[in-house]
């Protein structure tokens, strides 16, 4: 039977009922679920499409594919995407869970991601029997680690760190990976959400993939850009070798977008003007809530773009290093749930992530008390 670590967000529970002991209420910046409306276009795409006694498809319908196509072309710079490349998965998450298994990695097979990192890399690579390996720096591995790695997974922007990596960066795995044989797994679920940088490439991007996306899947989740965490619509795309594997394999488990989110994917990547208005909502709320994390004696790292602020004690913080369960107890105190950074990986100690996905009001309290 296979047994997983507990759920680490259990372990907020006293967290959670010291904060909401706060005479102003609780202001939750820990988990990072969106809170404000799924735009009305959505909406009714997924209402039109509600008659749906037939089985979806579960490579999806052509019209979404051709609307995730020009989503590609039109907003991450990855002209000419074959639609037949394309395929809609339940969220994101699942894919991520799932994807090692997928693959059929097994005991002899390494999975490799970043240092502070989204945990469900390393849950995939359990629950397919695979070992994990976390480095931030895949060209200082060894000829013989190298020759078992078989899925590298990249993250950018970063959950929780905000950090952002160019074309160069992204290429340079790129290559190493094709070397090697492994396959390259981006995660760009941030990607529309920049604030301190021009450009956030794709790993599908020419510049970064060449003439060919052989070996490369990009991951993308619209939960975020546009409030949809409740309908569990994302998609991957890229080589086409595998996206086929992946749709003949899920056809027989069973994976399959209901057919109602694929039309409300489909109107959610073809509008860009809820996406513009739902990160200006972001980017007002983070200039309220970035300075007074500074002036609380926070140092925000990072960050550059995302929904979260990647923080840690400014002062002292090397010759008595301030904990992870500190910070967390002590914003707790002031009403206000974080992330701890232990939940991403030990390298992560010492650190919070402090979420944007709070309503005007409670971001604008949150403020106020740390001020």
């Amino acid at each position: 039977m296979l047994t997983l670590p507990e759920y680490p967000w259990e372990a907020m529970a006293p967290y959670r009922e010291l904060a909401e002991q706060h005479p102003q209420g609780v202001v939750n910046l820990s988990i990072g679920t969106p809170v404000d409306p799924t735009p009305e276009v959505i909406q009714r795409a997924l209402s039109s499409a509600a008659d749906a006694p037939g089985y979806p498809t579960t490579h999806g319908t052509a019209r979404l594919r051709e609307a995730i196509a020009d989503w590609f072309a039109r907003r991450r710079g990855v002209p000419g995407l074959d639609p037949a490349n394309i395929l809609p998965t339940i969220g994101s998450k699942e894919l991520v869970a799932w994807l090692p298994t997928l693959l059929g990695l097994g005991p002899e097979d390494i999975v490799v991601y970043p240092r502070i990192a989204y945990p469900t890399y390393e849950m995939g690579a359990r629950i397919a029997g695979a070992q994990s390996l976390a480095t931030d720096d895949l060209h200082s591995l060894d000829e013989q680690t190298l020759s078992r790695v078989k899925l590298i997974w990249l993250n950018s922007p970063g959950n929780p760190t905000g950090r952002v990596d160019d074309a160069a960066r992204l290429a340079s795995a790129v290559q190493l990976a094709r070397r090697i044989g492994a396959v390259v797994a981006s995660d760009e679920c941030y990607a529309e959400l920049p604030w301190e940088v021009q450009q956030v490439p794709s790993i599908l991007d020419p510049q970064v993939a060449g003439s060919s996306h052989q070996g490369l899947l990009a991951v993308y989740s619209v939960s975020k850009q546009s409030n949809l965490a409740g309908y569990r619509a994302a998609f991957a795309a890229g080589c086409p070798e595998l996206i086929g594997n992946l749709v003949n394999t899920r056809k027989h488990a069973g994976m399959i977008m209901p057919a109602p989110v694929q039309a409300a994917l489909a109107a959610a990547v073809s509008d860009d003007v809820h996406v513009s208005a739902q990160r200006e909502l972001y980017r007002r709320r983070r200039a309220v809530l970035k300075p007074a994390l500074e002036a609380a004696g926070f140092a925000v790292e990072h960050s550059q773009a995302g929904l979260y602020l990647w923080c840690r004690a400014a002062s002292g913080a090397d010759e008595h290093p301030v904990g992870t369960w500190e910070l967390v107890s002590g914003m707790a105190e002031r009403g206000i749930l974080v992330g701890p950074g232990v939940f991403y990986g030990e390298a992560g100690q010492g650190y919070i992530r402090v979420a944007l996905t709070a309503s005007d009001e409670r971001i604008t309290s949150a403020a106020q008390r740390l001020t």
